[in-house]
């Protein structure tokens, strides 16, 4: 019986999730939709990265944070979110960890907001909805 070894793929490529020094990546999801939080986490485990954690507000995702500091290498945060909203949030990130990498997700129409995060520190943003090929783009422009 022939096994995986007696056909090298060709196509082999390198995960990438993982890191130069071999570890893989590890992203906090922040959004309210279980929905989004489910396809931003495929998208992601698929090419390697380690969803470390989720949450489904921004208050939560602060917490999350702290808690898995320094063990966060990306933050995907939704803008809109109840009890604390996706810019609050990375406000208070960016103040607790000023390295902090967070990249916003958010709806077509709210670009006022987007601009606003990425003044106050967000390494890049995505609109929704959600593209596999520019979400691994912009994940990986923002860990350069």
């Amino acid at each position: 019986m022939k096994t995986k070894m007696d056909f090298p793929n060709i196509n082999e490529r390198k995960a990438e999730g993982v890191g130069p020094d071999g570890n893989a990546y590890r992203v906090l999801v922040v959004d309210d939709s279980m929905f989004v939080t489910k396809q931003i986490s495929q998208i992601l485990t698929s090419e390697g990265f380690d969803v470390v954690g989720t949450a489904k507000d921004g208050q939560e995702g602060l917490e999350k944070y702290k808690e898995l500091y320094p063990n966060v290498d990306l933050v995907t945060m939704d803008i809109t979110m109840p009890k604390m909203d996706g810019v609050t949030s990375l406000e208070k990130i960016i103040e607790f960890d000023k390295d902090a990498r967070v990249i916003m997700i958010s709806a077509l129409g709210k670009q006022d907001l987007v601009k606003k995060s990425l003044l106050l520190g967000a390494k890049n943003y995505i609109v929704k909805p959600l593209d596999r090929k520019k979400v691994l783009e912009r994940v990986l422009m923002s860990l350069k």
